[in-house]
């Protein structure tokens, strides 16, 4: 009986280690490298892990040490306009997101649900809290990469924008080299910059489509069969999504948004790019 008793602690010793060595290999980043070797059937009790040490090294009811200056939280950026806000400030955010292809409309200097969609989509393209709300950082980082606005830019007649840097994908072969940051067309061949144009997208509700296409079809005097609108030297680069003129564009400027298309506003431009331009011809629309 007592062999037995002495047999049936030693179990439960075993067990209770066991117990204290998985709690302990549960935290974060330990794996099957790392675990610790069971010890065998009779061997002494394995000494506290490292974690376990560090516990120790305190009494049981020590209070947690108070988080020091080099720890503690940064504040949250201070909001500066957000929803509904409404002023020269609000105007002046739009006209810089304009420069860099957030935002289509006419500057209103209220910021409502456009505004709000432009901001959430440039927080979001540079890893900030993207949450519509322009906050210090993010006008920081506006700030930094726009100028100041013209009266002409306010007025939503013109947009200064940044001069365009060629995406490496433009640089082999003939490229409709399209920027969304510079809103401009760059006819490239070879990695030689032959003409360059002013262009608009679709609004954040009809997007234009990112990426690397191929010039599939050209119709010199196209009409849409969804929106019954004439689209001249339309060059066909995804689904219904096309480069061509439009009249509206070289009427109202950067005050509108296309349906998705490319729209160009200098007509003589476009037609003598349309003449170049063949199918199977790479379309690069980047940022």
């Amino acid at each position: 009986m007592r062999r037995n008793h002495r047999t049936t602690v030693i179990a439960k010793t075993l067990a209770a280690t066991a117990v204290i060595t998985v709690a302990v290999g549960c935290s974060p980043g330990n794996d099957k490298a790392g675990a610790a070797t069971p010890a065998p059937p009779g061997a002494p009790a394995p000494s506290a892990s490292p974690v376990s040490a560090v516990a120790d090294d305190k009494p049981a009811d020590a209070p947690a040490p108070a988080a020091s200056a080099t720890t503690a939280a940064k504040p949250a950026p201070r909001v500066l306009m957000s929803n509904g806000a409404k002023g020269d400030r609000v105007k002046e955010l739009q006209a810089r997101l304009a420069q860099i292809g957030w935002y289509d409309d006419t500057p209103t200097g209220t910021y409502g649900a456009a505004t709000t969609a432009a901001v959430k989509g440039f927080q979001d393209k540079r890893a900030l809290a993207a949450t519509g709300t322009t906050d210090s950082v993010t006008w920081d980082r506006l700030l930094a990469m726009t100028t100041k606005p013209t009266a002409e830019e306010l007025a939503g007649q013109t947009v200064n924008k940044p001069a365009a840097k060629l995406d490496p994908r433009c640089m082999t072969g003939r490229v409709l080299c399209i920027s969304k940051t510079s809103r401009s067309l760059s006819w490239v061949v070879g990695g030689k910059v032959q003409s360059t144009m002013d262009v608009r997208f679709g609004s954040q509700y009809t997007p234009t489509r990112e990426g690397v296409f191929k010039v599939f079809e050209k119709s010199r005097n196209h009409v849409s069969t969804i929106y019954h609108t004439a689209m001249p030297y339309a060059m066909f680069f995804s689904g219904g999504q096309a480069v061509h003129y439009s009249s509206d564009f070289a009427a109202r400027g950067y005050n509108g948004a296309s349906h998705g298309c490319v729209n160009v506003r200098d007509k003589g431009k476009i037609a003598a790019l349309f003449d170049q331009v063949r199918i199977g011809d790479k379309v690069v629309v980047y940022w």
